[in-house]
């Protein structure tokens, strides 16, 4: 199927339109959608919104999107745990304040209160579900508090583990940024990043001092592209995954089939189920706090004190499960599955 054949040209410019509304967004809200891993989406951010000793503000709440499995564990321990996103903004020329809170814990609003009122923030980055932890993070609550303390503050929020099975609504909650990617609650296979801008977003980008700092992140490439295909016109810069915009679109179809509510309350039940038989029937602890800090999409689980999980992963696996282990650093040698 050709990129710029009317055919895939009224899909894509369908996908946008779906993912807007998968995010409750106003149709002033731009998507993009280009191939790539969600990691592309910080650079988007960085590139795009960031110029050099802007202040950000990163809220922390694990090691996000790093995943160690069975046999590359030892590997990816060493060489990449870190805050990646703060990294990534750093090495466009922002200087990072990283708010860091107890491992299973979120930071308060009060604490971010006092960041925000500490110096201007050009934005704010909030993991809205971390991997390495299973902590859900409040964006609406931080969103508000933001627009009191510094309206100008761009809301960031990192969605890849929480677009399709968390509740985000984008344009009523004020939110800037919501980046994803397509491989987790939207059931798509991996090769996609996903970013939804908000018209504050985009006007920050246009009044930039000086050229973006990327190419093939570069929204001054992209959003002609988007613009176009949303208008069921063909237009080139570089190649989108064909088969993999169809495949979003399928899935975007679905997810819309029924309300959004009742989608997410199936995920919330089917969390409950787990996480009760987890701590009753198995007896075990999982990472979070609390219920209400805890995500509704994946589970983080301690293992027994005496389990070695060098020993216990190989006997899971044996049964054709697959388990992420020790995803943060530190505690990773506590033994977190």
């Amino acid at each position: 199927m050709s990129h710029v054949g009317l055919p895939f040209v009224h899909v894509f410019g369908e996908s946008l339109e779906l993912f807007r509304e998968v995010l409750n967004a106003t149709k002033d809200a731009q998507p993009f959608v280009i191939a790539g891993s969600g990691t592309l989406g910080w650079d988007m951010v960085a590139s795009n919104l960031c110029e050099k000793e802007d202040n950000a503000l990163v809220l922390h709440t694990g090691y996000v999107w790093l995943f160690c499995y069975l046999l590359i564990l030892p590997l990816l321990i060493d060489r990449y745990f870190g805050d990646s996103f703060a990294e990534c903004l750093e090495i466009y020329g922002a200087n990072v304040t990283q708010l860091k809170a107890p491992i299973g814990s979120r930071p308060s609003l009060s604490q971010i209160e006092q960041a925000l009122r500490s110096k201007q923030y050009k934005i704010l980055t909030i993991t809205h579900v971390d991997t390495s932890t299973g902590v859900l993070s409040d964006i609406k609550s931080i969103a508000e508090l933001t627009r009191r303390v510094s309206p100008s503050t761009l809301v960031v929020v990192d969605g890849v583990c929480s677009v399709g099975c968390e509740e985000i609504n984008f344009s009523e909650w004020d939110l800037d940024i919501v980046l994803t990617a397509s491989q987790k609650a939207l059931g798509v296979p991996p090769g996609l990043s996903l970013l939804l801008a908000s018209s504050r977003a985009m006007k920050v980008f246009h009044n930039r001092k000086g050229p973006e700092t990327s190419y093939f992140a570069s929204w001054k490439k992209w959003l002609p592209i988007m613009q176009a295909y949303e208008s069921r016109k063909p237009m080139y810069f570089a190649t989108p995954p064909v088969q993999l915009i169809y495949a979003l679109n399928t899935s975007l179809k679905q997810i819309l089939e029924r309300p959004l509510a009742d989608r997410l309350a199936d995920h919330k039940k089917g969390s409950q189920m787990v996480k009760d038989f987890v701590e009753k029937t198995l007896g075990l602890k999982t990472l979070p706090d609390s219920r209400a800090e805890s995500a509704n999409g994946m589970t983080a689980v301690w293992i027994p004190e005496g389990v070695k999980l060098q020993e216990l992963l190989p006997k899971i696996a044996s049964q054709q499960v697959v388990f992420a282990g020790g995803l943060h650093k530190e505690i990773a040698s506590m033994l977190q599955f």
